[in-house]
């Protein structure tokens, strides 16, 4: 039998079409996938890709090849993945990809128990606010908003995100609390700069009756790129911030933050939960998958994002 490195750089090279892709997946490098699906192609004495510089194609021999062995390698990588050396307790590494604030508030602090559940898993969780390749770069999953579903890619919803505008007590003292979203133009605005478009992001409402308004500004307090910064500043008392409540429910709850026009809000969509759709994922990534679930849910983490 072909050692299971070649077969996987021959696998994965054939559903990327690149040995780069391919790379990226099995955190090897494109010369080290490139010399095995040669040495799998001497082995087997055919020709397996027509190579140029811009993609590789299977050939012919390549593509009856694949059909063949495709399968059957991906139960053998689940079974592998599924055991540890000595227990059978679920092992290995486990790419994750998400949001840094939101990782950091919400998803590191489970950390604790999900590894003394699960002791031989290794987290490698990467935060970053930027959208992922989630089958392509090789993540096991990924919690965020607004990642393509790509073929070979599930979601799990976590909970919808409504933005609510909020306040430092210490900033409310001695003025006047708006009754309508246009008042929120007297205050001191501490607005966001879109990072993909470097526009200011405008404030829209919605009442819980059904109305819509959208609050003509002036000349903000401060600007950021950041909603956490943003979080920070209102904590600060620095001005009145339109924020998703991942970032203030804390201040929220603990009085830290005010919440303005509380029958006001805007549905700034959905939270999810990414993994590829295997037939049969890893156990590692089966256990993450379901410890996630199972924490959100009994942590009521979709009725505290809601507000009305």
């Amino acid at each position: 039998m072909e050692p299971l490195n070649h077969l996987q750089s021959f696998v994965q090279s054939a559903e990327s079409g690149s040995f780069s892709a391919a790379a990226r997946r099995l955190g090897l490098t494109p010369a080290a996938v490139s010399k095995n699906v040669a040495r799998l192609e001497a082995r087997l004495g055919v020709r397996l890709f027509q190579r140029s510089t811009r993609r590789l194609t299977l050939t012919e021999g390549g593509e009856r090849f694949l059909g063949q062995i495709g399968g059957a390698l991906a139960t053998l990588q689940d079974a592998v993945a599924g055991l540890s050396k000595d227990d059978g307790q679920p092992a290995g590494t486990l790419k994750v990809s998400m949001g840094q604030a939101f990782g950091r508030e919400h998803v590191l602090p489970m950390m604790g128990d999900f590894l003394a559940r699960y002791p031989s898993i290794l987290p490698d969780w990467h935060f970053d606010n930027q959208q992922v390749d989630l089958v392509g770069e090789g993540f096991d999953a990924a919690i965020g908003g607004g990642i393509e579903l790509s073929p070979g890619v599930v979601a799990r919803e976590l909970a919808r995100i409504h933005v609510v505008a909020v306040a430092a007590p210490a900033y409310l003292a001695g003025r006047a609390l708006p009754a309508q979203p246009a008042e929120l133009a007297q205050l001191d605005a501490l607005l966001r700069r879109s990072s993909p478009t470097g526009r200011l992001r405008s404030w829209t409402l919605q009442h819980a009756g059904g109305d819509q308004a959208t609050v003509e500004l002036p000349r903000p307090r401060a600007i950021f790129n950041d909603p956490e910064a943003i979080a920070h500043a209102a904590l600060m008392g620095l001005g009145v911030a339109m924020l998703p409540m991942p970032f203030v429910e804390r201040g929220l709850r603990s009085g830290e933050l005010v919440r303005l026009l509380p029958e006001w809000h805007f549905d700034a969509g959905a939270v999810w939960l990414y993994y590829p759709s295997k037939k049969l994922l890893p156990a590692k990534t089966r256990v993450f998958i379901d410890f996630v679930l199972e924490r959100f849910r009994s942590e009521r983490f979709a009725e505290r994002m809601q507000v009305a």
